[in-house]
């Protein structure tokens, strides 16, 4: 009855306002540079009374370009110091929203972790962006319609500021928020973000949506999927019987609080499905999600940048199961909506956020050629600076993105990698979009998946060079080592003609192969992990360390030059 109710009413009901957004922001796409202005007009004059607004006279109404004069290209530097006092409890400092819910934390990519207000604008605006395309993936995909979900999320309580505010994942809040009806479609409750412990996590939400026909998956970064996949096989045996048995392994380490919670998720005892699990195994001899999910299922994750090495390992785990990119992103907002499949583009988000770009050319310069949306050429890359109803204005974040193309008039945008990621020992300035793009051929060559991988410039004071660390296990060979490095160096220089020269003119030696341990990347990130902060579902591991001394910090078992 309740299926039937969710199915049939409920659901039915949210889905109309939700394809209302859709139709408007389509509309809105055939003339971005007037819905943007829009857009602008009404966040300035919102924000107006906010400290930062006084600061830059936002009561002035000023027009995008007034604006610029006012208010430089900026970090999160230039906002600290009013999120400063908000964090204090002087939220008008940057806010005129009366209630922050939390603050979202970055995924600790850069040094330190940055507050990120979340507001009733912010919740509208990230539940918007998700609804246009959750709806956009049912209208492609009608067979997942009303499956259940799984989709993982973090702990948006990890600890609170000096106001009581919490801090920490905003797909936890949002999870926490949902109508109690639609989060019987949730595999995993939002409390499961409180578990830390990785293996324990896992276990549970395969414990949680094993049973289920699972339509939709859903994780940001794809490395968590191929983990989840990885561990049901490791724990067949446990998962099978507590599915059997109704229960859950006291082998992990969860918080009380957590196993109360699910306790009614996990009673019925479910021998059929069991018996199912079996089956598969001595069928195949494992136990990965193509076999005991339907295989309409559908990923959503992000596909664009160095994790999309992650989805070679896809097939393996996941079959032929369609992959959506979820969009380009972050705890400081939502800047793309993918519409298809297979493809880490999507359309400029324009009725959330303000636009602008700088050339990539031109991000070390002064005073830059700034871009609206409208102005974009195709093919042509850029840093994308994002101004928001909650208090972040022309915000560098970073991102290095494409402009692919244009639905309408708006233009789609893929990300390619995160700006400050480039090595340059001898004015080479290799990127890490240029490492990944290199690799991806090369693996598709030689019909290889690697756990991990990075690229790191290694100082020598005769001749420095970069080194491919990778580990051991992953190689059949020495000698498929040396064509995997051999390859990479050969296609890296092909994408970067300074990389090219610089070794012609031999200011650089040839790439080394520096072999590790089995399992020193998976030691490494989780120590990288604890000392940045940040959450296992937003972590990213780089595939370029810009950093001459990594090769120091890390044990090298052996180390190769090709001949």
């Amino acid at each position: 009855m309740l299926q039937w109710l969710l199915r049939n009413v409920v659901l039915k009901l949210v889905a109309i306002p939700i394809r209302r957004r859709l139709l408007a922001f389509e509309e809105a796409t055939k003339n971005p540079q007037k819905f943007q202005e829009e857009l602008l007009r009404r966040i300035l004059t919102h924000q107006a009374p906010t400290a930062f607004g006084i600061d830059h006279h936002f009561a002035k109404s000023p027009t995008l370009e007034e604006f610029r004069k006012i208010v430089p290209v900026g970090g999160y530097d230039y906002i600290e110091p009013y999120i400063q006092r908000v964090l204090k409890g002087e939220t008008l400092a940057l806010l005129a929203d009366p209630k922050i819910h939390m603050f979202a934390m970055t995924s600790g990519t850069t040094a330190t972790r940055k507050y990120i207000p979340v507001t009733d604008h912010y919740l509208a605006d990230y539940k918007r962006g998700w609804n246009i395309w959750g709806l956009k993936v049912y209208r492609d995909h009608p067979g997942v319609r009303m499956r259940p979900i799984l989709q993982m999320s973090g702990d948006w309580q990890e600890f609170q500021t000096e106001a009581g505010i919490p801090c920490g994942a905003v797909t936890g809040l949002t999870a926490q928020m949902q109508m109690r009806i639609v989060r019987w479609l949730y595999c995993v409750p939002a409390i499961v973000g409180k578990v830390k412990d990785p293996a324990a996590k896992y276990y549970l939400a395969l414990r949680l949506s094993v049973p289920r026909k699972v339509g939709m998956i859903i994780a940001a970064n794809p490395s968590t999927l191929v983990n989840l996949a990885r561990a049901g096989d490791q724990e067949k045996e446990s998962l099978i019987r507590d599915i059997h048995d109704g229960t859950l392994s006291s082998r992990f380490e969860l918080p009380a609080e957590v196993r109360a919670a699910v306790a009614g998720r996990i009673a019925k005892r479910r021998p059929d499905r069991a018996r199912d699990l079996e089956n598969i195994v001595s069928r195949t001899g494992t136990l990965y999600p193509k076999d005991y999910w339907p295989s309409e299922c559908v990923i959503g994750n992000w596909m664009g940048g160095s994790v999309g090495a992650y989805l070679r390992h896809f097939p393996k785990y996941y079959g032929a199961t369609p992959v959506r990119d979820v969009g380009l992103i972050a705890s400081e907002g939502r800047m793309t909506i993918p519409r298809e499949d297979g493809t880490p583009s999507g359309v400029l988000d324009i009725t959330t956020h303000v636009f602008e770009f700088i050339p990539e050319e031109e991000g070390d310069s002064k005073n830059p050629t700034v871009l609206a949306a409208h102005e974009l050429k195709e093919g042509r890359t850029y840093y994308i600076l994002l101004t928001t109803s909650y208090g972040l204005y022309r915000y560098n974040i970073f991102d290095v993105v494409r402009c692919t193309g244009f639905f309408n008039n708006t233009p789609l945008v893929e990300f390619l990698s995160k700006g400050a990621h480039f090595a340059n020992i001898t004015g080479e300035k290799v990127s890490e979009h240029q490492i990944n793009a290199a690799m991806a051929s090369v693996l598709r060559d030689l019909n290889l998946n690697l756990t991990a991988y990075s690229v790191a410039p290694v100082w020598d004071d005769e001749m420095p060079y970069y080194g491919l660390f990778v580990e051991r296990t992953d190689l059949a060979s020495r000698e498929q080592g040396v064509q995997l490095v051999r390859l990479l160096e050969d296609r890296l220089g092909g994408i970067n003609i300074e990389y090219a020269a610089k070794r012609e003119s031999r200011r650089l030696g040839p790439m080394r192969l520096c072999l590790l341990a089995a399992h020193s990347w998976q030691a490494w990130d989780r120590q990288r992990l604890a000392r940045t902060g940040g959450t296992l579902e937003q972590y990213k591991h780089p595939c370029l360390i810009a950093d001459p001394k990594f090769r120091d910090s890390i044990t090298v078992e052996e180390e190769i030059t090709p001949i």
